[in-house]
């Protein structure tokens, strides 16, 4: 089967299949085998791997997977695309094909029917109006993963990896860093793609942490806490917190709160680590 990263190659089987890009899914297919490679390497796929692929397209970055991999489950939610699937795949029998929308798909079960139930290692090239419910719920839903490669769009793979006081820096940034440890492997320009996107786009991989960097009591709490802080970031903490819709909140308790904390009340929420936000989200708890 030809290499699906060349362009000429994906042409023609666009072409064979009159296939209609849908704009409702983001598709946005990789032509160029450098970059390829860079998620394989990035993704760190090993012979005993079993690798669960989100959006797999006509199959380009599945075939570099199946090379590897001992399983590839691949999950497309385009129905036409499943026929183009069967061509450029039929060559691998280490590669499994599901029609569906990830969002719906028990991943917890894919683990077990296919690895075991062991963790399966994601790697997909994700559409960008859906990169953020489909990363934060294999963190929050606790399915067994322990790495995810993606490719997000640029500023997106910024936001998740920045860090305290900068611009990026927000409710994703310390959501994905509670989960994991975030590092951009690549950043991809508009030309690698079939059509080409308006934006840049980024390989991040995110390692699954064995434990959260910081110990919180109640970890829902916590994230009300950070998403009223960054709704309002330019707002003083207690006033973006008051403004966050958080039953039983006081000012005074944030107030209290943040003097244990040796923390000023002036501060902004863009300022405060994951560790702080623990911290404050554990005595606000106790108050």
């Amino acid at each position: 089967m030809a290499t699906l990263g060349i362009p000429q190659n994906t042409i023609a089987i666009l072409q064979k299949y009159q296939f209609h890009f849908q704009k409702k899914y983001g598709q946005n297919f990789l032509i160029d085998t450098s970059v390829l490679e860079r998620i394989m390497k990035a993704a760190q796929i090993g012979p005993e791997d079993c690798v669960l692929e989100i959006g797999p397209g006509i199959g380009t970055m599945t075939q570099y997977l199946a090379e590897t991999a001992v399983k590839v489950v691949a999950v497309e939610i385009d129905k036409a695309l499943i026929p183009i699937l069967e061509e450029t795949l039929a060559p691998y029998e280490n590669v499994t094909v599901l029609q569906g929308d990830i969002l719906k798909v028990d991943i917890g079960e894919l683990a077990k029917e296919y690895n075991g139930g062991k963790p399966l290692k994601v790697v997909a090239n994700l559409p960008y109006y859906i990169t953020t419910p489909i990363i934060m719920g294999l963190f929050e839903k606790n399915v067994p993963v322990s790495g995810i490669t993606v490719m997000v769009q640029k500023e997106v793979a910024e936001r998740m990896q920045a860090k305290p006081g900068t611009k990026d820096y927000g409710a994703l940034s310390l959501a994905v860093q509670y989960y994991a440890e975030p590092q951009i492997a690549a950043n991809v320009p508009p030309n690698c793609f079939m059509p080409r996107p308006a934006v840049g786009s980024a390989v991040i991989h995110l390692k699954r942490r064995g434990n959260p960097p910081a110990e919180v009591k109640d970890e829902k709490f916590m994230f009300d806490l950070i998403r009223a802080a960054f709704n309002q970031r330019r707002k003083m903490l207690p006033n973006a917190l008051m403004g966050g819709g958080i039953p039983q909140l006081t000012k005074e308790n944030v107030i209290k709160a943040l003097e244990k904390l040796d923390i000023p009340e002036t501060i902004r929420g863009e300022r405060l680590s994951l560790y702080e936000f623990a911290e404050l989200s554990n005595i606000l708890c106790s108050l």
